[in-house]
Order: structure tokens, then sequence, then C-alpha cells
């Protein structure tokens, strides 16, 4: 079975910085585009971040250009996401996504491969 597997959560003061992990089959990552999306309370699934295979390109949500990055470690089949200067308004349910379109990674399409999720949250 497919699985995508998220690290990293936590509680955070603001102005700090969380590295989320997620890591998968082989199977899965090798041709993958994958990306991050979030969820906070009361609020609809947005886009985080994605990254392109084979060439590492990657693409941001306005809200979090310039502190988050987006990697990924193609020989440990993991995508890393290091996030700086966090702000309450982070706060949300992080999920790792995986699909051959990375246009269907962008829009968040109810076909790409979504994690289970991992709690970030940043106090005031």
């Amino acid at each position: 079975q497919v699985q995508l597997v998220e690290s990293g959560g936590g509680l955070v003061q603001a102005g700090g910085s969380l590295m989320l992990s997620c890591a998968t089959s082989g199977r899965t990552f090798s041709g993958a585009h994958m990306g991050w999306s979030r969820q906070a309370p009361g609020k609809e699934r947005e886009f985080v971040a994605a990254i392109r295979w084979p060439t590492g390109t990657t693409s941001y949500a306005d809200s979090v250009k310039g502190r988050f990055t987006l990697s990924r470690d193609n020989a440990k089949n993991t995508v890393y996401l290091q996030m700086n200067s966090l702000k309450p308004e982070d706060t949300a349910v992080y999920y790792c996504l995986a699909s051959a379109s990375f246009g269907d990674l962008i829009k968040l399409d109810p076909t790409i491969l979504w994690g289970q999720g991992t709690q970030v949250t940043v106090s005031s």
C-alpha cells in the first residue's frame, strides 16, 4: 500500500522554526512531484509548496514565500519542509502530497495522494 508518512510537527513560539519530513516508498517517490498543503481550524485546505521531479524546481504560496523552503532527498525518498519565522497564522494540520501532475498538486486536485497530516501549532 502506498503511503506518505509525515513527521516533525509540534508546538513552537512565533518566530521559531520547524522542519517537516515526508517519507514514502521508492515506487511512489520516483517520478512523483511532491508537495504540502495545510488546513487551519475552520478553514479550507490551502496549497503551501510543491517541488518538481526530477528538476527540484519549487513553487510556494505567497503566504509562505521567503519563510518556507521545500527540498527533496531522492536517495532517501523524502521531502523536507523547512519552516522559519513561523507566525500564529501558520497553525494548521500540514499534509504531504504526491502526484504525477504538478498542476494537480498546485490546485489540490482530489486525485492526488495525501498523507494523514501532522499538527503544527505556533503560539504568540
